[in-house]
């Protein structure tokens, strides 16, 4: 075999390596990306069914319900037009507390629940995470607008 032939075998065996490699990291990288859904969006169907994603709202005043001797927690987010039923198990964040934005990774059960697998709350008065908020604004405007024309 000459020099040129087994110089040409290894860089043909690289870029394959390489190539192989970056579809490797590509197929990782895309199983493990968790993708923000509004309750809006989750009502039409854009959510998957079975992959985990992120869900975020605020929490709907009066929807915090406990489970009598468990851990468990349900509670509605809602981004002013739709609303989505929330189950988690686990110890809430100190911040927790109705009316307040949250984002919680988790699945879709099959009941139309969602069931978080943590509970992400905003750490201060002011923040709230960008996700909730652009998801948000549509809506808030639009109700704005409604009670602003009804006076």
């Amino acid at each position: 075999m000459t020099p040129r032939r087994k110089r040409m075998i290894t860089v043909v065996a690289i870029l394959a390596g390489v190539g192989i490699a970056t579809a490797f990291a590509l197929q990782s990288f895309q199983k493990n990306l968790l993708y923000y859904y509004s309750p809006s969006q989750i009502q039409a169907g854009e959510a998957p069914s079975t992959r985990s994603f992120r869900v975020g709202g605020l929490v709907e005043n009066g929807s915090l319900k406990r489970e009598p001797g468990s851990l468990e927690v349900r509670f509605i987010l809602t981004d002013y037009a739709h609303q989505q039923s929330v189950s988690y198990t686990g110890v809430l964040p100190d911040l927790f507390r109705e009316g307040q934005g949250v984002i919680a990774p988790g699945k879709m059960g099959s009941d139309g629940m969602f069931v978080a697998e943590e509970v992400l709350a905003k750490h201060d008065e002011n923040y709230m995470p960008p996700e909730v908020k652009d998801s948000l604004k549509p809506h808030a405007q639009a109700s704005q607008g409604a009670s602003q024309g009804s006076t």
